[in-house]
């Protein structure tokens, strides 16, 4: 009976840790890898590279959840402080200026940031992104269209 018990407490353990782990986000990213998901667009910003990226390497219409992170020379994450990230598209014709700002938070590696956004139409956008702390001020702003 006691063999049976503890058998069945191991299945149910191994059971626990194999749906935790398969029901995880994915990978986490860490200093020598911050770029996660799929790249949208890069840029420099001053001496560093930024990145933002997806699941699906797009940005779409309405919700959805992007990465940023910013990288050396050598690929690797440099704390940048704070950051922000608007998507921004020009005035045409009678309809005004949009601007979609991106509500960024840490992850547990300095220099990469989750965001949130909702893109209110498709077209071309200009990321504007920019940053403030260890290394620095930057600021640049990349063209993507959204779909």
């Amino acid at each position: 009976m006691r063999k049976t018990v503890l058998f069945i407490c191991l299945l149910t353990i191994i059971g626990v840790v194999t749906l935790f782990t398969s029901c995880s986000s994915g990978t986490q990213p860490t200093a020598e890898n911050p770029v996660q998901g799929k790249v949208i667009k890069s840029g420099s910003i001053n001496n560093l590279t930024v990145s933002v990226s997806s699941d699906t390497g797009k940005v779409k219409n309405g919700e959805q959840e992007l990465m940023i992170a910013f990288t050396d020379a050598s690929g690797k994450a440099v704390d940048v402080g704070a950051a922000s990230l608007n998507f921004y598209m020009p005035a045409m014709g009678s309809m005004g200026a949009m601007n979609n700002a991106a509500a960024l938070t840490t992850t547990g590696t300095p220099g990469v940031y989750r965001g949130k956004v909702k893109i209110e139409m498709t077209g071309g956008w200009e990321m504007q992104i920019t940053y403030e702390g260890p290394a620095g001020k930057g600021k640049t702003s990349i063209p993507v269209t959204a779909q």
